[in-house]
């Protein structure tokens, strides 16, 4: 009798000591009306707002305290609109669109943030989507790519300055000069619109802000892509000393003045390496080539331009001249990761890249909406390294034939990761400097591994986040949490969602957690300084400290 006394007042300490602390609510504002929309200025400054949204109603509350700013129905903002289908906040602006759509009658009205007034409203432009506005803060106006021309307005009247009918698709990145009010831009075909622009070619163009007129344009190789969810571009343009680069699929260069063609050093690759799931209406892969990488003059490039041939090329960084090209690296499908460590360029064949879906499917008798971000392996896979002085193949590592997440670098180390286990590399010979399982961490088998500061790695499992010493594998923290997946992370602030929508903030290295338990269908959003969460569930808004 006294022994199981013993046992179960041991058992309620362990579970004192083991009892995970919960995210502190800074806030909980519980709102009049459902929400189906959301955004959040992730800002967080002490001024800015945020809104939450129904079919009917739309409230736009302080970030500080959750107190409402105001709350408005649609038919009282906006009297045209008999329904909202859509909600699109420019926070640069201070304006939210609102889209009512009618097949062929569509209806958009432009609300001030500030105080829930209509600033305007346009039935002219039909079929718009979030995909294809764009919020230009140096003008202070919207670009609108339609389907046979691209309209330029005034943020706060929706007066229409210019439109052109020379510019085709949706306004990508672009680079603005104050001196003369032009701007170079790129054109791309949002995910799922693939049929909607009428004579869509790949364009790159220097504009005249004014007037509209395109004082140059040209084409670019490969496909300009913005990411399905986070409505990331996954290429980079900017302009130095009266040369354009775009480094997208390679690098190409353009002249500022007349748009001509130095050089490029670019190749037309589809990342097809994973199928969607079904019902998929707008589907992205992320991450399948590696960016090109610069040291000095110097530019290391891989080129996939089929599925046949895959080379890595080395270009001086000025001239555009070819300087050597590598063997044929043979069967690789993508190849995620390149990394110039001393004077090898260490090579990931295969591993994990990153898909963005939305999709639409039936369960039971509703139709349910789903948007997800997952990380699948693409095989094969393999470790190789070539000397940069002349592309020959300096080693080749069999051990991950098998398996690999991905692979990061130090200064010194060379970490790849199989799934279930930490391998250090010299970059050198290519000679293993330690294993180590990830079991250590006790947070299942690794999805990814990321990097903290100059020496520590971050493994994300698949149960929790642990962390490493880069230098020898040495276990430094761990947070066993449940099944889950990486949904954000800034700086040491790194968020695991479950299926559930069930929260763990944890912060680096120590890998302590705490935890917050939402509603299923939950939505998140991260903060840009990491330290707090915004969740929308049903009819709550809550503000969470995550540390």
């Amino acid at each position: 009798m006294k022994k199981l006394s013993f046992i179960f007042i041991f058992s309620i300490l362990s579970g004192l000591i083991l009892a995970q602390e919960d995210m502190s609510v800074v806030w909980e504002t519980k709102l009049g009306h459902g929400i189906d929309y959301y955004g959040t200025d992730i800002s967080d400054k002490p001024d800015s707002y945020s809104f939450a949204a129904d079919a009917k109603e739309i409230s736009v509350f302080k970030n500080n305290d959750g107190s409402i700013i105001w709350t408005k129905a649609y038919k009282d903002m906006a009297p045209k609109l008999r329904k909202v289908d859509e909600l699109l906040a420019f926070w640069e602006s201070n304006t939210i669109f609102l889209f009512d759509r009618k097949m062929g009658k569509d209806q958009i009205a432009c609300i001030d943030m500030e105080n829930g007034d209509l600033l305007w409203n346009t039935d002219k432009y039909q079929e718009v989507t979030e995909d294809v506005v764009v919020y230009i803060p140096e003008e202070d106006g919207f670009a609108i790519s339609l389907k046979k021309e691209l309209v330029f307005v005034k943020a706060r009247t929706g007066e229409e300055v210019w439109n052109t009918a020379k510019f085709k698709g949706a306004v990508g990145k672009y680079s603005y000069n104050p001196d003369d009010g032009s701007m170079v831009m790129v054109n791309f075909v949002p995910s799922g619109l693939g049929a909607f622009f009428t004579g869509f070619k790949n364009q790159i163009a220097r504009i005249n802000m004014s007037n509209g007129e395109i004082i140059w344009e040209n084409t670019y190789i490969g496909r300009a892509e913005r990411k399905v969810i986070s409505k990331e571009f996954i290429y980079e343009l900017e302009v130095i000393d009266d040369q354009v680069f775009l480094r997208m699929n390679g690098i190409q260069v353009y002249d500022y003045n007349t748009g001509a063609n130095k050089w490029s050093a670019a190749f037309d690759f589809t990342a097809d390496v994973v199928k969607p799931p079904q019902g998929t209406k707008k589907f992205g892969v992320y991450g399948a080539v590696a960016d090109p990488y610069i040291v000095g003059n110097d530019i290391y490039v891989i080129d996939m331009s089929n599925k046949k041939n895959q080379y890595v090329k080395k270009y001086d960084l000025k001239t555009g001249r070819l300087i050597w090209s590598s063997a044929e690296i043979k069967g690789a499908r993508a190849i995620p990761g390149l990394k110039v460590i001393g004077d090898k360029v260490a090579l990931q064949i295969g591993g994990r890249v990153e898909t963005q879906y939305y999709r639409v499917y039936k369960s039971g008798d509703s139709w349910v909406k789903e948007w997800g971000v997952t990380f699948p392996e693409v095989k094969p896979f393999g470790v190789q390294a070539f000397n940069t002085s002349d592309g020959s193949l300096a080693w080749e590592s069999e051990r991950f034939k098998k398996g690999i997440t991905n692979a990061v670098s130090f200064e010194n180390y060379h970490i790849v990761c199989s799934g279930k286990a930490l391998y250090s590399i010299d970059a050198t010979t290519g000679d293993e400097k330690y294993e180590v399982p990830v079991s250590k961490g006790g947070v299942g088998q690794a999805s990814l591994v990321q990097k903290f500061g100059d020496d520590i790695i971050v493994v994300i499992g698949e149960k929790g986040v642990s962390t490493f010493k880069a230098q020898d594998g040495e276990l430094i923290g761990s947070g066993d949490y449940k099944k889950s997946s990486l949904e954000d992370r800034i700086d040491d602030i790194v968020i695991m969602k479950t299926e559930k929508a069930d929260l763990a903030a944890y912060t680096l290295p120590a890998c302590t957690y705490k935890e917050f338990k939402a509603r299923k269908g939950a939505g998140t959003s991260l903060t840009k300084d990491g330290n707090h969460v915004f969740v929308y569930e049903k009819k709550v808004v809550t503000k969470l400290s995550t540390r």
